[in-house]
């Protein structure tokens, strides 16, 4: 009885060990076996825990990963998925560098063949693009192609604070609702895959098929430097050329975030590349092999930081071909943090002059648009210069209180070249395809505000999606504006004054603002004295976009409520003033 009791608790034993990790320690190292059963190793983390690179090795040696995870030590925050199917009935062994003793997470490693988690989460966007879960920065590769638009990004598969960069993907038919697809690139022995873009190689000019797709990225490793890959599924699967970089680091220290276009003009590719604090151009006839062209920036427009992620794109305007520049910078935006700046001029197929213009001009004044780009590819009958940004700021992006995913994107915006009365613009507005989401519209008659008016209930059920229309004539007040509000008296202000000539949004008492000291910064955008100021302004869950005079000023930011905001105040400190032709429109 006790040998078959002992033989027994032996086999247990063994199945138990097979299912599960054995841990072993080697100098600084510790590793633990797994023999890989389910789809999944979910990773326990903990982002106030310092991160620990972890490498996955096959028992056959053919597969190796490497990443870093804010490992678990005290508590755990969330998960997150390895995907491991393709070593299913293998052993394999994780490192984890610099531990010398199991930690919570890693001794809370489990396997699974399913991931599932939260999605739906307090400030989770309902028409905005984010992530499934991770983290995500600059919008990269935007390019349609056969009905779809694809946009890959910035992307942390393995936490979400910045990290491991990657690009994800999505596709979307219609600018609004996205479908999630497979991590795209990931790193590789060049380094990790920072922002870049894509084209359509129509006439097959680098030699990897007719339409391929091809993604043009900085390999981020001891250097920077220039890589492509192809895609002949439309997109689907990737494969990195064999001699990457195509454009080797030339000695500088930053030296990223290629944007490349064909230009009929030179009969090339042309990348707008940043360097340092300047654009630099260069030229190819097949994607493989560049050449300078030219050089922009110096002594122009801010240099308060780093330039990143240009995009060179021309414009009609009143008949005529305009270009136009677009640099995001950070820190060094006007009100704090990143921002994006642009110039518009003329680009002979080599060279950008700019037009004589009081820069800085800045694309949007919000605390919350940055790094954004442009599609490539649209077709000629559609015509529009489709514009999308991240909708966070580096002040404060990784402590943001959203916790399976952070920052989502801005809505799609067309970009058009105006005339604010005094010079030339680039004006941004939301696409068009935003309208089919309006529901429940409510209209209500015009008002006379005389100090205050208040709006008790915008909407009868208010999930924090919705879409104010209006127009405010001044009359006689100089400080005047709108808020809105909850019953925590929490507000979201959004003030004009004529008087010093600025536009303000103030998010000081918006709901949750001290996850960083930094967040609750205002943020103004200058303001032309007009007789009316027609008012578009969307809201979904943590953010509002506001576009005033169909997107002369623009002003992006986030809020966190703790409830959805269900009333809209109108104030006046001096003087009245009237709203009419006001539309409340539910957004889903």
């Amino acid at each position: 009885m006790k040998n078959t009791l002992f033989l027994i608790i032996m086999v247990l034993i063994s199945i138990n060990m097979s299912c599960t990790s054995q841990k072993k320690s080697s100098g600084n190292n510790i590793s633990s076996d797994y023999q890989i059963k389910s789809s999944y190793l979910l990773i326990p983390v903990e982002e106030k825990a310092p991160e620990v690179k972890i490498i996955a090795a096959a028992s056959d040696t053919t597969h190796q990963t490497a990443f870093d995870v804010h490992l678990a030590v005290d508590q755990i925050d969330y998960w997150v998925p390895v995907d491991v199917k393709k070593w299913k009935t293998q052993l394999l062994t994780l490192t984890f560098q610099g531990l010398t003793k199991p930690v919570l997470g890693s001794k809370e490693i489990k396997q699974s063949d399913k991931f599932e988690f939260e999605y739906n989460e307090t400030y989770r966007p309902q028409f905005h693009f984010s992530p499934e879960y991770g983290w995500m920065n600059d919008p990269n590769g935007m390019v349609y192609l056969d009905g779809e638009y694809h946009l890959f990004y910035q992307y942390n598969p393995y936490g979400s604070m910045w990290g491991n960069m990657s690009w994800g993907h999505a596709v979307s038919t219609d600018l609004t609702s996205w479908t999630y697809l497979p991590v795209a690139l990931r790193p590789d022995s060049l380094g990790e895959i920072f922002s870049g873009s894509a084209v359509i190689d129509k006439d097959n000019t680098a030699g990897f098929g007719k339409d391929a797709m091809i993604a043009i990225f900085t390999s981020a490793g001891k250097v920077q430097a220039q890589s492509i890959a192809y895609s002949t599924d439309k997109g689907r699967t990737f494969s990195k050329y064999a001699q990457n970089p195509v454009l080797p680091n030339p000695g500088i220290t930053d030296f990223r975030d290629p944007k490349v276009s064909w230009n009929e003009q030179s009969g090339q590719w042309v990348m707008a590349l940043a360097t340092k604090q300047t654009v630099t151009f260069f030229g190819s006839h097949n994607l493989k092999n560049w050449t300078k062209l030219s050089e922009f920036g110096e002594g122009i427009g801010s240099h308060a930081a780093v330039w990143e992620c240009p995009d060179l794109f021309p414009m009609t305007y009143q008949g005529k071909t305009k270009w136009v520049l677009l640099v995001s910078l950070n820190p060094g935006g006007p009100n704090g943090g990143s921002a994006t700046q642009y110039f518009i001029g003329d680009f002979d197929g080599k060279t950008f002059t700019p037009d004589a213009l009081p820069y800085p001009l800045w694309l949007d004044y919000g605390r919350d648009n940055y790094a954004g780009v442009t599609f490539n590819n649209i077709p000629q009958s559609d015509g529009r210069r489709i514009f999308m940004g991240w909708m966070s700021n580096w002040d404060y992006a990784n402590q943001i209180p959203s916790k399976h995913f952070r920052s989502a994107n801005t809505t799609a915006r067309e970009l058009t070249i105006v005339n604010n009365g005094k010079h030339l613009i680039l004006s941004s507005y939301p696409v068009k395809e935003i309208n089919k989401l309006k529901r429940e519209i409510s209209e209500m008659p015009g008002l006379h505000v005389n100090k205050e008016y208040v709006i008790t209930e915008l909407l009868k059920k208010n999930e924090g999606c919705f879409e104010i229309e209006m127009t405010i004539r001044p009359e006689n007040a100089r400080i005047f504006g709108f808020s809105l509000n909850n019953a925590k008296n929490e507000t979201l202000k959004f003030n004009f004054d004529n008087t010093t000539g600025f536009f303000s949004i103030d998010r000081k008492q918006s709901g949750l603002t001290d996850f960083n000291d930094r967040f609750a910064m205002g943020m103004n955008a200058p303001l032309i004295k007009r007789d009316s100021y027609k008012v578009r302004l969307l809201v979904d869950k943590a953010s509002a976009e506001i576009f005033i005079n169909d997107g002369e000023i623009t002003s992006t930011t986030l809020f966190f409520p703790s409830e959805w905001m269900n009333q809209l105040r109108f104030f006046s400190q001096t003087g009245t003033f009237s709203v009419e032709n006001i539309k409340i429109n539910n957004l889903k």
